[in-house]
């Protein structure tokens, strides 16, 4: 796990430097770092969505994914527990930061390729470049939300290594076809999160989190059942 290791050490070396930096930073250009944040996930959203939506084999997957998954993360009420345990420690912003540097840390394509091609190859390529892109970003985000981004280091500690752990032991049952299904559902998401942050619509980003599963419950169950 050296590759997951490096990228979450990349996350808390840029998230220290951008809170350091965050306080010698003006509140005009916080207003523009967190406005240039919302465009950078609205445009990563949207190319991840561009890329795998003509590859799917299950064009009508991602809006059950969407529905279904929406519905239990409001009937759980999953962005309200969150933001409540994250004002335990901060005031702010931090929640809708650290919400949207989640999801761009994990759900990303490389973040879930890396810790595969980790465990099968041995190839931390994919895991490398992630942590050079994430290191940046931590930092960005930092600066504008504060030394709080640091705990996605933490999220993505587990999600890689949960990844890393699965493509040992469930190799055959981690396809491109699943891999294709997510990055559609993960793709929205982030850009749910780019547009919530730029203020033109307030999604309620962490409660469409359960949709992630439902590509993953669906090619399971059809590959079991041979469907």
């Amino acid at each position: 796990m050296i590759g997951t290791i490096v990228n979450v050490a990349t996350i808390i070396i840029g998230s220290v430097a951008g809170s350091v930096f965050k306080k010698g930073l003006k509140e005009s250009y916080q207003d523009i770092l967190m406005q240039a944040m919302g465009l950078v996930a609205a445009a990563l959203g949207i190319n991840a969505i561009a890329s795998y939506l003509p590859e799917s084999k299950y064009p009508v997957l991602f809006i059950v994914s969407l529905a279904l998954g929406g519905v239990i993360g409001q009937k759980l009420n999953i962005e309200e527990r969150f933001k409540k345990l994250v004002s335990r420690f901060s005031k702010g912003n931090l929640a809708e930061g650290l919400s949207t540097a989640i999801l761009l840390f994990c759900v990303g394509t490389m973040s879930i390729l890396g810790p595969i091609e980790s465990a099968m190859r041995g190839n931390h390529t994919y895991l490398y470049t992630n942590a050079i892109l994430d290191g940046v970003t931590s930092i960005v985000f930092a600066a504008t939300f504060g030394i709080g981004i640091i705990w996605s280091a933490v999220f993505l500690f587990f999600w890689q290594g949960s990844i890393y752990l699965m493509a040992n032991i469930l190799s055959d049952f981690l396809t491109p076809e699943l891999l294709n299904e997510t990055s559609i559902v993960g793709g929205i998401l982030i850009l749910c999160a780019g547009i919530s942050i730029l203020g033109i619509r307030n999604f309620k980003t962490i409660n469409l989190i359960p949709a992630l599963l439902i590509p993953v419950l669906f090619i399971g169950i059809k590959n079991i059942f041979g469907i």
